[in-house]
């Protein structure tokens, strides 16, 4: 596979990734990964992420999740502000949240190789944890691709199968109308108590509850058998993690609020030198 992959071009933009390439023996032999210091700052701007419908149901627990666009992308809400994921701090994820696969797998990829209908291995290789010599991680064991790399490929064997899982049933609720047009509004107080003005935080597309409980028993039947009921709830289930992000959202404002305000350790006053005392003249003897 790596091998067969050096001749091939990529293109397009995927988020968070730089520099994609086919991965390659003759090209990234000598490649490796290492630990960073701050391995997640990669998305720390990102406060969406898509996300599969197998992993609904695990990040159900953690934060919103919504359907977006003409296509009802499915996206994990990782935060409320611009340019802001409130589960990364100082470029480490909170571990006890949970982490899409969409982020798992960087600084692989899949790139899709139109002239032969096909996938294809990259890897960033400006990512701050690819080196071109070394890391804890080699990419390469002589002509083969290492444990580490191999459990990379399953990794995106698996986002890919999922991935088209998830076309098929957001397909299908399209098809049954079940989705209908939200937003998510917040409303904080002023400093001196008093309601600030109401904020929209964003506007999505939700499975409806109404739609869902009019559906006819044969085709209530046909989503519970196949599981897309379990990923219709686990996502309805979710919503109620837009109240956590606001209140995250406003701890972070607090703290960033009261850095400043710090005072900085007050320097030790050095003690003024006192001038050496003047010697007084001996007193002469009397002859």
């Amino acid at each position: 596979m790596a091998e067969e992959n050096a001749s091939v071009a990529v293109t397009g933009n995927v988020m968070f990734y730089k520099k994609p390439t086919p991965l390659a023996k003759d090209r990234h032999a000598s490649y490796g990964v290492k630990q960073v210091d701050r391995p997640f700052d990669f998305m720390a701007d990102q406060h969406f992420l898509p996300l599969t419908a197998p992993e609904f149901g695990a990040a159900a627990t953690s934060m919103p999740i919504i359907f977006a666009g003409e296509d009802r992308t499915p996206l994990a809400v990782m935060g409320i502000r611009q340019q802001e994921n409130l589960f990364v701090t100082d470029g480490q994820f909170e571990q006890d949240h949970y982490m899409p696969a969409f982020a798992r797998r960087y600084p692989f990829v899949l790139a899709g190789d139109s002239s032969n209908d096909r996938f294809v291995v990259c890897v960033d290789e400006d990512a701050e944890c690819v080196v071109s010599k070394g890391g804890e991680q080699p990419l390469f064991d002589g002509d083969d691709a290492t444990a580490f790399t191999k459990e990379a490929f399953q990794v995106l064997q698996n986002f890919e199968r999922d991935r088209q899982a998830t076309t098929a049933i957001v397909a299908r609720f399209k098809e049954l109308d079940l989705f209908e047009s939200k937003e998510m509004n917040f409303q904080g107080n002023n400093p001196d108590g008093s309601l600030a003005p109401r904020q929209k935080i964003a506007d999505y597309f939700a499975v409806s509850e109404e739609k869902l409980k009019a559906l006819s028993p044969e085709v209530t039947k046909e989503l519970v058998d196949n599981g897309f009921m379990a990923v219709a709830h686990a996502h309805l289930i979710s919503l109620g993690n837009w109240q956590r992000l606001v209140n995250m959202t406003l701890r972070r404002n607090a703290a960033e609020q009261a850095a400043p305000a710090k005072k900085a350790p007050a320097k030790k006053k050095t003690a003024a030198k006192k001038a050496p005392a003047k010697k007084k003249p001996a007193a002469k003897k009397k002859k």
